[in-house]
């Protein structure tokens, strides 16, 4: 079952996050990892600037969450993570698909580059990764992450933003 995250759901969302992260230990660049991953003030920070996440609960127990940010005219997913001892067992999908019913917005995701299985996940689900050029500017615009993570991150768009992406250029001309 998918529920909207309560403030009772704090550790669950922290411990699962810090749990799944150290699949990124080794991947991402050096000087981006840090243990924990999320701090504590980082996570209520990410709450306090609108991310409203979402959790996946079995037998009584939160096994995977993902995190939804509107921004203007798109909608991010931000911080998916399953726990460890679940992964591969659709839950990600799930979420994903269950987000995804949330916005009318196109969807944005951005990622590590590195993350070649995070990025496999996105694709089968039928995101598309953008271009360099739009990469940068995407995460300048919607993102507040610092240059070395833009640097090696990458973005997967939903065909929605495609399909506002092109109709928006022929307007503009």
């Amino acid at each position: 079952m998918i529920l909207k995250s309560q403030p009772s759901d704090f550790k669950d969302i922290y411990e699962i996050i810090n749990d799944a992260s150290v699949a990124y230990k080794g991947i991402i660049p050096a000087d981006r990892w840090k243990d924990p991953y999320m701090t504590e003030k980082e996570l209520h920070e990410q709450i306090l600037e609108g991310v409203e996440f979402w959790c996946y609960h079995q037998d009584g127990r939160i096994l995977g969450v993902m995190g939804i940010q509107h921004r203007g005219d798109v909608t991010l997913i931000r911080h998916a993570y399953i726990r460890t001892v679940v992964r591969n067992q659709g839950i990600g999908g799930t979420l994903l698909k269950h987000l995804s019913t949330l916005t009318q917005n196109p969807i944005l995701i951005g990622t590590w580059a590195d993350a070649s299985w995070a990025i496999n996940f996105y694709l089968k689900n039928g995101f598309q990764q953008v271009s360099y050029t739009e990469k940068e500017q995407l995460l300048r615009k919607y993102w507040n992450i610092p240059f070395r993570q833009i640097e090696t991150s990458v973005v997967l768009a939903s065909s929605t933003f495609y399909k506002q992406h092109i109709k928006n250029t022929k307007k503009n001309k």
